[in-house]
């Protein structure tokens, strides 16, 4: 589903501090359907946290945040819920996936526990993971591959076809040839799909793979320059 007329990130004026520690001051970012940027900066300098804000898992002390044109800061846990299923999709580090079930368990998870029915849900997480590569047979997902457990988290964020694609590290657990190709499915797929692609790494070479590298230092984001 092609999503460019979707309004895709917008984090304006976010503030975050904890135990005396300032991790984001006046944070301003925009990412814009089919785009990605990248947020790299040292261990401890909030990155995380930024991706936890737009999340919703952290309410910052200042700012706002619309995704896919909801704003979604103040909203009640209950509509912060529904607005996190259906317009964001999240890739963590080591994919947060449950291993006793299956990929395609793994990937329509999202649908199922949003009410859609299953044979739809299946249906649809199978198409994914054989464009993706990964097999969707009975194969348990904790007998996969690291890159192949990564291409079915990449999945289950795709499943809900989201607005704004997050990635906490995706590629930090990988080998190179894994982390080659989950960060070429990563860029291509936000790009094909229309999604607005907010990663954060400490990986410079997968970080000079977005549209725009920002880095994140002393609570201040800052644009990198083109990559």
């Amino acid at each position: 589903m092609n999503r460019t007329d979707s309004p895709g990130l917008r984090v304006s004026g976010l503030r975050y501090r904890i135990k005396g520690r300032t991790l984001l001051d006046n944070v301003e970012l925009s990412v814009s359907p089919g785009e990605s940027v990248a947020v790299t900066g040292p261990s401890g300098s909030g990155k995380s946290t930024l991706l936890m804000c737009v999340l919703g898992l952290i309410e910052p002390q200042a700012g706002t945040i619309t995704a896919g044109g909801r704003e979604i800061t103040g909203l009640r846990p209950t509509q912060l819920a529904r607005v996190r299923r259906k317009t964001l999709g999240m890739v963590f580090q080591f994919g947060e996936l449950l291993p006793e079930l299956s990929p395609v368990e793994n990937v329509a998870l999202p649908i199922l526990l949003d009410g859609g029915r299953h044979q739809d849900a299946y249906r649809r997480a199978k198409e994914l993971l054989d464009e993706l590569g990964v097999p969707a047979g009975s194969t348990l997902t904790g007998m996969l591959s690291g890159g192949e457990r990564q291409r079915t988290a990449v999945a289950r964020a795709l499943i809900t076809e989201p607005d704004v694609l997050l990635a906490d590290e995706p590629t930090g657990s990988l080998d190179p040839d894994a982390k080659e190709g989950v960060a070429r499915l990563l860029f291509t797929t936000a790009r094909e799909r229309g999604s607005a692609l907010l990663l954060v790494t400490h990986d410079l070479t997968v970080a000079a793979r977005a549209d725009r590298r920002h880095e994140l230092l002393g609570g201040i984001l800052a644009e990198a320059g083109a990559l």
